[in-house]
């Protein structure tokens, strides 16, 4: 059996997606569906079952969980980058992520861990997934501190060598329309060019950025899900590895690119940062894949372009979710 926690969630939902794939339905699927719509990610999916994450977190502190648990993906997390209740993100995504790796090293379960890039902070400290750097990081929200507060924790109890915690950069793609201000920016200017034509972005308060052209490592998430899965097939690669592809792209060429899978002229306009967010805002991300490429993990992604078109042409437009089917 193979345990996914927050299973109805973006990645999460994608993970078990490509599981199916396989042909794989032995699946416990762990979350906290709320009131908000991530449930319409499993309508379409295959699995065993369902359990609320406190039911399941008492059956893991009870080590109760029964059937022959192969690997825990570990997705679970608030994500919310503007959460500003660091003890609920404290407990939430590092006292659990805690408590759920100890299980999973102690029964020999193969664990992997949903990190983030937000660890890097604003960019200074580079993108080096090298565990050595890892100390140098400085978050620059509390979301990005809890988890970054887990990987220092795994590191100072000589776990990396056990488990593989992944730094997800900016994913975008299908079943991530519940995901509010934190949808990608893919899905909000689809919203926007369908609503009033034109797409709003964040002008640069930077002199070094023109509007606009703030880079981030934009990866779709099938790509992420490609790369996760690898960890699932290797148990030997351990430690923290970058999930991106390496190449930064602005916000320019993201819009561009949906407004050209509409068939549509681009039009943008630019708008100030909200000041609360000018302290929190990263101008620049890319994954640094070294690591990964000398693991011999698949590093080749999907063209920003074909990925946007896909996700817009296949998905949006049809209101699809990613389907077992």
């Amino acid at each position: 059996m193979i345990i996914v926690t927050g299973g109805a969630g973006f990645i999460g939902s994608a993970i078990i997606w490509g599981l199916n794939q396989r042909g794989i339905h032995d699946i416990l699927v762990v979350d906290d569906l709320g009131e908000d719509e991530k449930w319409k990610n499993l309508r379409s999916l295959k699995f065993a079952d369902y359990l609320d994450k406190s039911d399941f977190l008492e059956l893991v502190k009870s080590g109760c969980i029964r059937g022959d648990v192969e690997t825990i993906f570990h997705l679970g997390a608030c994500t919310d980058t503007t959460e500003m209740d660091a003890g609920y993100l404290l407990w939430n995504n590092y006292e659990y992520t805690k408590e759920l790796a100890l299980y999973a090293i102690k029964k020999g379960i193969r664990f992997i861990y949903a990190s983030s890039a937000a660890t890097y902070g604003d960019g200074s400290q580079g993108f080096s997934d090298d565990h050595e750097e890892l100390e140098r990081l400085v978050p620059i929200n509390p979301y990005a501190y809890s988890k970054h507060l887990f990987d220092l924790w795994a590191l100072r109890k000589g776990l990396l060598d056990k488990i593989a915690g992944l730094k997800y950069f900016n994913v975008y793609g299908p079943n991530e329309y519940h995901k509010g201000e934190m949808r990608s920016m893919v899905l909000k200017a689809y919203e926007q060019i369908k609503d009033v034509g034109y797409v709003r972005l964040f002008k640069s308060h930077r002199p070094d950025f023109r509007d606009g052209e703030q880079r981030r490592d934009f990866i779709y998430v099938k790509d992420a899900v490609r790369m996760t899965l690898f960890f699932m097939d290797n148990r030997d690669v351990n430690g923290i590895f970058n999930v991106g592809t390496g190449k930064a792209r602005t916000f320019n060429d993201l819009v561009k690119a949906v407004f050209d899978a509409l068939g549509l002229e681009p039009r943008i306009e630019y708008f100030d940062m909200p000041p609360e967010l000018r302290d929190q805002y990263q101008y620049f991300t890319q994954a640094e894949l070294d690591k990964l490429r000398a693991a011999g993990g698949p590093i080749e992604t999907t063209p920003l372009e074909d990925a946007v078109r896909e996700y817009v042409l296949e998905y949006l437009e049809k209101e699809a979710h990613l389907s077992s089917l």
